[in-house]
């Protein structure tokens, strides 16, 4: 068991952060928050653990993993409460991985419509961008959408 704390219980960490108590129960099992327990056994958790929850819902919501979001918050020494230097640390670090995944976003659209140099050379306009099947030196797949160019 941990110190015992003054704290938030868990239904009220819950309230707070919207989420029900089971996904703070994963998120603690996970080792992204971490309780004590109080002297009735029950889980108490601190105000710094509600920001620590509220940054795992956003960065999910954005597309991180809870293995990417981890790795983020095990940088805190001693998983201390992060400070606003620390939030801007990670927030930089995120902001390059979104703005990678809006660039490849804005790629796969501009070829949506186009040979995707998969190979098949089913499609008629497929036979233009990707004559003798050309982009199979690549490797296997949408090699255009992986990031190859076409050598026209």
């Amino acid at each position: 068991m941990g110190t015992i704390r003054k704290g938030f219980l868990i239904g009220k960490v819950a309230e707070r952060t919207g989420i029900s108590v089971s996904a703070i129960r994963h998120y603690e099992m996970e080792g992204l928050v971490q309780s004590s327990r109080n002297s009735s056994g029950r889980r108490v958790f601190e105000a710094a653990d509600i920001r620590r929850i509220s940054f795992v819902i956003i960065a999910q919501k954005l597309g991180f993993s809870l293995k990417q979001i981890r790795t983020e918050l095990d940088r805190l020494p001693n998983s201390r409460t992060p400070t606003k230097r620390d939030w801007e640390r990670i927030s930089r670090s995120f902001g390059k991985q979104i703005d990678n995944r809006i660039e490849g976003l804005q790629l796969l659209k501009g070829k949506l419509t186009g040979c995707m140099g998969c190979g098949c050379l089913s499609l008629k306009k497929c036979a233009l961008y990707n004559t003798g099947d050309a982009a199979q030196k690549w490797g296997s797949g949408p090699r255009y959408l992986m990031g190859n160019k076409p050598e026209n």
